[in-house]
């Protein structure tokens, strides 16, 4: 496919996912918020559980709540799922896009484990599905009738998942993964069981019969499940853009300790707005757990590859005219900063963990060269280069070379 219009596709899709996750959190956020603040101590005339008054874009708004069915069932009553089945598929586009297509420079690290990249793109969707049927009857059993007990065991799994997404891809896609296992588990909790649960209630309740407890109560604790797993995730996919967490050799380390900030930040928040005071001790927990993160990301620093291990795709590049015109460019140009260790003022770690020292690594990394050197200028900064128009031209031509 076409460089150009597969960047497109996926900005287009990442948009996409974006905002469809704004949607989704936004609305979960503010829920969670108004049922832990609602005001049961009041005898509502209406045979409300709870109220509220609240204010926002010039008006007032008055909140109540219902356990069983008001007097007369509204015809429109809405509901909350589609931002978040709109979040996930847009989340598996991307991953399609920018892991299965481009597996060769983003999914498999050839140093860790040398698989095709369909065999990583097997591994990477098994995962998904299989990690939300194990903790999906986890919950079934006795053992989850506890819920604190089995949110333990939860962390557990997600630390091992951790660890072993970043055996098998490179430490961008472990993580990236890590955080796309878990939305696949909080995406599926409202498909398979929030949704579904209330719309038995919803049934029961406008036949006029009283709706069994435990429906509630299982949508309650996979919702109560979502609430501490949406920061982390969150951080997970972002973490991309940030070599210090995905880019070390302890990357699975410092997704561990972000789900353990989730927890604590998520129950501050949960805290304040249920009226229970804002506890200070989330916040000293969370610094030091955060400093924790820092501690860790320092403790390896990046390689130097003698030899760069070659996919069959940048063998090609590697391979065609120009290319060691292209590498005395980049390596006057960009290697000054993507090194293992950069010597621009500032510059601890190269950025997007890109490394551009020897000729193997650009070759590696040819289609970024391209989009972001070549067909924009993006890179390098201009404040910090003096590539020529001329240099630009070389890169396009030797890397359209390859691509007709």
């Amino acid at each position: 496919m076409n460089p150009i219009l597969l960047d497109w596709i996926e900005f287009a899709v990442r948009w996409t996912h974006v905002i469809t996750a704004v949607a989704w959190i936004g609305s979960s956020f503010y829920f969670i918020a108004l049922d832990l603040g609602l005001h049961r101590d009041r005898n509502l005339a209406t045979g409300a559980d709870g109220e509220e008054w609240q204010v926002h874009g010039g008006g007032f708004y008055h909140i109540q709540k219902y356990l069983v069915a008001p007097e007369q069932m509204p015809s429109d009553l809405v509901w909350f799922k589609w931002e978040s089945y709109s979040t996930w598929l847009s989340g598996f586009a991307m991953l399609f896009v920018v892991y299965y297509i481009g597996g060769d420079l983003f999914l498999i690290d050839p140093n860790k484990l040398d698989i095709p990249v369909w065999q990583g793109a097997v591994i990477s969707m098994a995962s998904l599905g299989i990690g939300w049927v194990m903790y999906d009857q986890l919950c079934k059993t006795k053992f989850g009738d506890n819920n604190t007990r089995l949110m333990i065991l939860l962390y557990v799994i997600l630390v091992a998942m951790a660890w072993g997404y970043n055996q098998v891809f490179t430490g961008r896609a472990a993580l990236l993964h890590l955080g796309a296992f878990t939305a696949t588990i909080m995406s599926a909790n409202v498909f398979f069981i929030i949704i579904p649960n209330q719309k038995i209630v919803v049934a029961d309740l406008i036949a006029g019969r009283k709706p069994d407890p435990k429906y509630g109560k299982i949508a309650k604790q996979r919702s109560t499940h979502n609430n501490y797993l949406t920061l982390p995730v969150i951080f997970l996919m972002l973490s991309n853009h940030y070599p210090m967490a995905f880019g070390t050799e302890y990357n699975w380390v410092v997704a561990s300790l972000v789900f353990l900030m989730g927890v604590t930040i998520r129950h501050f928040f949960n805290s304040m707005h249920a009226r229970k005071g804002k506890p200070g001790w989330t916040l000293a927990v969370t610094a030091i757990l955060f400093v924790l993160i820092i501690w860790v990301s320092s403790l390896s620093r990046w390689e130097y590859q003698e030899d760069a291990a070659l996919s069959q795709t940048a063998h090609k590049y590697a391979a065609a005219e120009g290319f060691d015109d292209v590498v005395n460019i980049v390596m006057g140009n960009c290697s000054m900063c993507h090194a293992a260790e950069p010597g621009w003022p500032g510059i601890a770690v190269p950025p997007k963990g890109v490394m551009l020292e020897i000729p193997e690594q650009v070759a590696i990394h040819a289609k970024q060269i391209y989009l972001q050197a070549g067909r924009s200028h993006a890179m390098p900064p201009p404040s910090a280069s003096y590539i020529l128009p001329e240099d630009r031209a070389e890169i396009v031509k030797w890397f359209e070379s390859v691509n007709g």
